[in-house]
């Protein structure tokens, strides 16, 4: 019995999360520059790793309408957007693509979290570093500081 009510208990929780509007409205906005890509093959990694956070081209998979996993789809896309997005090259803010190659070749990108539900972004050593120094011809490379 105690467990129907905790399922029971579940599931008005998860209908009742779903009123939260955040994270459902997939409206891609309008692209309004592009960079000059340095070439196909870095054109090709990029959008199979990168480009649904990083550009207003994204794809939402089906769970991105249903919270909680929308709630942290849009925030992704939003903070992958805000740091660094190929679709409003040229944008006033700062855009930091000259971060994107390092973070490429630490293994933090694409994370480890998108790779199960996206087994297509998974890239091999050969291809991130491929992708990375794509990246580093596409954007520069933010070299730290010799001392």
């Amino acid at each position: 019995m105690q467990l129907v009510k905790i399922l029971a208990g579940a599931a008005i929780a998860l209908a009742a999360i779903q009123l939260v509007p955040y994270g459902r409205d997939h409206s891609n906005p309008p692209v309004s520059g592009e960079p000059k890509w340095d070439s196909p093959r870095t054109v090709e990694l990029f959008d199979r790793a990168c480009k649904n956070c990083h550009s207003n081209e994204t794809v939402w998979p089906w769970y991105a309408s249903v919270a909680p996993a929308s709630w942290l789809a849009q925030l992704d896309v939003s903070l992958g957007r805000s740091k660094f997005n190929v679709s409003e090259w040229g944008r006033s803010e700062e855009n930091e693509g000259d971060e994107a190659a390092a973070e490429v070749r630490k293994g933090k990108m694409p994370p480890f979290f998108y790779l199960p539900a996206h087994p297509e972004a998974k890239l091999s050593v050969v291809e991130q570093e491929e992708l990375a120094k794509g990246l580093a011809a596409t954007f520069g490379e933010d070299k730290p500081e010799q001392k």
